[in-house]
């Protein structure tokens, strides 16, 4: 990338205003060192997988600790780990109870719930912001999302909450534009 701006004049690479990548410090340094006035985007997707990987860790680490041993198909928090990961306004009522009753039933340490609860907190301020919501209203869910992260104390948790918090001024940046380097159909659908 670098040297494909490189090859452009100068008065080119002072035109671009903005840049949408993926949430990759290298990419984000390369671009802010190339193009230093230019703003960059990060499409909110990014988060849901973010958020899902430090569940599936959350829930994987306590069962090894619970089990000594892997999860297995006969367990209830592996034979069940996917519904979890489903977005929290999906799914319907009976399967809400199923996620937080898996949640509580089989965990002790309540580990996995405050992961599943942290996993959906970031949806929050998303939402906010793509109906238009005030800035106080988003930055007042976020910081609702970091207090909980904070609180919970679950190394996990921690590494998601700074990782959005690296990214989220990025995130503010596609919230506003809509600009991605991703599929187009996809973030209308949100």
């Amino acid at each position: 990338m670098l040297s494909w701006l490189a090859g452009r004049g100068q008065a080119f690479r002072e035109r671009i205003e903005l840049v949408a990548l993926d949430p990759s410090a290298p990419y984000a340094a390369a671009v802010r060192r190339a193009l230093p006035h230019a703003r960059i985007a990060v499409d909110h997707f990014h988060l849901v997988p973010l958020a899902n990987q430090a569940l599936t860790r959350v829930r994987q680490r306590v069962t090894r600790e619970l089990l000594d041993r892997r999860g297995r198909a006969v367990d209830p928090v592996w034979a069940n780990r996917r519904l979890p990961l489903r977005a929290g306004e999906r799914l319907c009522a009976r399967a809400l109870t199923r996620v937080w009753n898996g949640c509580t039933d089989n965990d002790a340490t309540g580990q996995i719930l405050s992961a599943w609860i942290a996993k959906e907190e970031p949806r929050r301020p998303l939402h906010a912001a793509a109906r238009g919501g005030h800035r106080h209203e988003i930055n007042a869910r976020l910081y609702g999302f970091y207090t909980w992260c904070a609180d919970a104390d679950i190394p996990g948790l921690t590494t998601l909450a700074e990782t959005i918090q690296t990214w989220w001024l990025a995130v503010g940046v596609f919230l506003q534009t809509q600009i991605t380097n991703g599929c187009p159909s996809y973030c209308a659908s949100w």
